[in-house]
């Protein structure tokens, strides 16, 4: 058997190294194209009549003067006379025309009837939600009741995280063609291999008649992986108008009712310690929402991280509202679980009156990687200045107050399933081609990468075809997985490759394959450059053949194939000033301290983490999805009123990569999600901090700042 194994750190030639992404001159230069960005010949526009209601049974519909309109070429109905709408945004019908003006003419001139239902579109208060609330998850350990009895300090406190959207720059939709012979799909999806296969389904056409191609996708966090109503309704479209492509992409509107959002999570938590900071009891009832569907929630996981506490009593509550539906958003449930965790056990490190940062050392026992913890809370707590800045909770002195605050997460990240094909010429050009999606991670770049370091050749040697599903099939984007997944199928098929290749230059050199290596652009003996050959002398033994080889990582036993592994860990801490006058927020810094494994770009995994931490400076701050409960409508599904970052309220940001040997060793982890988790709890608690009060609810806006102020004062 080859030795996949990753060369020894010391001895690495490509991975390891800061190498700009691939694709970076094509994104900032507008020549990287995006299926919403396609042309088509003949290509038509598809648009979608959504519900204006939040609840309510369609009476009738008509599309006569639609159907009429010059330009019109297909009008389909989705939702006929009877059905039941649920939340707002519900596709109703779609419209495909020659431009996209007639397509919303043509929606705006289908005429319906509605019976409007009674709605819930708020979860808050979890009593008003009568039969929409159930019961979703139960755990209690040891004896929570003599625990909180025994206990030196009690705290109790209400934590409440909101529902945010999904905002991918580049909204859900795609292109679709129905030739007689087939359907080419350009979706924009995290699952380019897979995808055509479930729309094919839908439709009813053959998975092996579905051709689907995308170069590039403008954002996705976990929405992006079916192919939706949407989807299939693009297809019928392009159908009915005799085979002419239509391009149908979520407006703005839509993209945010409608394309996915990250669900609340409402928290009453009591939480009791011993005088020395030992965690000894957690007691929690909750409730959550993601739309129509209720929040579900692994009520084993809290309090997170710190899960190992003896004496737990946990209680879920599920809440369907009339909302469009949750989606995975980087790190599905764990921004929340940190958040109100995070947030409990701030609040009853200052109630012992306890540095909150020897309150987590001292509890790191509690979690399944104690150590690992311990060495990023120093780490994180160096970087901040913390031994410096921090003082006792609302301290701080004059109107501008200065806090800090931590936070804590954990993922999995273990590779998925993957196919490759590296391919040898005998001009001794190089080809890698597997079906995945680079998400604007970097993955092209990093399977480059690993195949220029197994070939001993430079990264610009290596040609990297990905997102065909004609390519060897490659996993899903989400969880993390990509990174893992892609890195051990190139080194496997970029091994085997090798193999061959010593194997056919082996007599020349006289020695055995097994007594050669690739070094800088060279096969030679091992140890002894003067008996080898140029790279490209070496593939001219080839003759007219060619070498082709696969490889494949396998998840469920790809841990014990060394190259891949799970588990992360990561510890962020805010450095924030409260204007306890007016109750505006500004982070001053943000430190990021995360390991990952075996890091193959530190460049491209140090922006993974600022990105992140951008995003729940967004989530920490300003973002929150707004609904109002007498009218059922969500009253900002816009970029004026939905609010995002920019860069005057984003601050320092300073990540230090956990790349330690012992990390190193573990393989290859992936990184997308977890660094998204921490911010937010690190952000709410430095305001307390600042502040000398908890808000209970972020995002932390003025409004809420100067409540809890006045609440503390009345």
């Amino acid at each position: 058997m080859p030795d996949y194994h990753w060369p020894p750190m010391d001895q690495r030639r490509a991975i390891g190294k800061r190498v700009a992404r691939l694709d970076g001159l094509q994104k900032s230069t507008g020549q990287a194209k995006y299926n919403s960005d396609l042309n088509l010949p003949g290509l038509l526009f598809g648009v979608l009549l959504t519900s204006p209601h939040a609840h309510a049974r369609i009476k009738s519909i008509d599309t006569s003067q639609a159907e009429k309109l010059p330009g019109v070429t297909s009008l389909r109905v989705i939702q006929g006379a009877g059905k039941e709408l649920n939340w707002q945004g519900q596709e109703i019908a779609s419209v495909a025309a020659t431009t996209e003006n007639i397509a919303r003419d043509a929606v705006r001139k289908i005429k319906v009837e509605y019976e409007v239902l009674p709605h819930l579109v708020k979860e808050s208060d979890l009593g008003k939600a009568g039969t929409r609330a159930k019961a979703a998850g139960e755990v209690t350990t040891g004896d929570p009741e003599k625990a909180f009895q025994e206990a030196d300090a009690v705290s109790e406190g209400l934590y409440a995280i909101p529902v945010i959207t999904h905002c991918c720059l580049e909204s859900h939709g795609q292109a679709v063609e129905w030739k007689p012979d087939g359907v080419n799909y350009y979706p924009s999806t995290q699952n380019l291999s897979a995808i055509g296969a479930e729309l094919g389904r839908s439709i009813g056409v053959p998975a092996a008649q579905i051709h689907s191609h995308m170069d590039h996708v403008g954002g996705g966090f976990g929405s992006k992986f079916p192919p939706d109503l949407w989807g299939a309704e693009c297809a019928q479209l392009s159908k009915a108008s005799g085979g002419r492509p239509v391009r149908l992409f979520l407006d703005r509107k839509q993209e945010l009712l409608i394309a996915g959002n990250r669900p609340s999570l409402f928290a009453k938590i009591k939480a009791g310690a011993k005088k020395d900071g030992t965690l000894t009891v957690w007691q929690s009832e909750s409730w959550a929402s993601g739309g129509i569907g209720g929040g579900g929630l692994n009520a084993d996981a809290l309090p997170y991280v710190f899960r190992n506490v003896e004496n737990r009593k946990i209680n879920h509550t599920s809440v369907s509202l009339n909302t469009g539906s949750a989606r995975a958003w980087r790190a599905p449930s764990n921004q929340q679980l940190s958040f109100v965790t995070c947030s409990a056990l701030d609040d009853l490190a200052a109630k012992l009156g306890m540095d909150p940062l020897a309150f987590f050392l001292k509890n790191v026992n509690l979690s399944n990687r104690p150590d690992v913890y311990k060495y990023q809370l120093e780490k994180a707590a160096d970087l901040a200045n913390w031994s410096k800045l921090w003082q006792g909770r609302g301290a701080s002195k004059g109107p501008i107050k200065r806090g800090l605050g931590i936070g804590v997460s954990m993922w999995g990240g273990l590779g998925h399933d993957s196919k490759c094909k590296t391919t040898i010429n005998p001009d001794g050009s190089v080809a890698v081609e597997l079906g995945s999606q680079d998400l604007g991670t970097g993955t092209r770049t990093c399977i480059a990468q690993v195949a220029a370091e197994t070939l001993g050749l430079p990264i610009a040697a290596i040609k990297v075809t990905i997102g065909d599903s004609s390519l060897p099939a490659s996993g899903a984007s989400g969880g993390s997985t990509t990174i893992g997944g892609v890195s051990a199928s190139t080194r496997k098929s970029s091994v085997n490759a090798l193999q061959k290749l010593f194997e056919a230059v082996a007599p020349q050199l006289g020695g055995n394959a097994d007594q050669l290596e690739a070094v800088d652009g060279r096969i030679q003996v091992k140890g002894t450059p003067s008996k080898g050959l140029s790279w490209r002398e070496a593939c001219r033994k080839l003759g007219v053949s060619k070498i082709e080889e696969m490889g494949e990582n396998v998840s469920r036993t790809a841990i014990r194939d060394g190259l891949i592994n799970q588990g992360t860990a990561g510890v962020q801490i805010a450095d924030v000033s409260v204007d306890v006058e007016t109750g505006k927020v500004k982070v001053n810094k943000l430190v990021a301290v995360q390991d990952c494994g075996l890091v193959i770009n530190p460049k491209l995994a140090e922006s993974q983490v600022y990105g992140a931490c951008i995003m729940s400076i967004c989530a920490a701050l300003l973002e929150e999805r707004i609904t109002d409960q007498q009218t059922g409508r969500v009253l900002n599904p816009d970029m004026e009123f939905y609010k995002l970052a920019g860069l005057a309220d984003i601050g320092d940001i300073v990540v230090h990569m956990d790349i330690r040997p012992d990390m190193d060793k573990r393989g290859v982890i992936g990184l997308g999600e977890p660094p998204a988790i921490a911010g937010i709890a690190a952000i709410a608690n430095a305001v307390a901090n600042a502040s000398g009060v908890r808000v209970a609810g972020v995002p932390l806006t003025p409004y809420r700042v100067l409540d809890a102020l006045g609440r503390r004062t009345a």
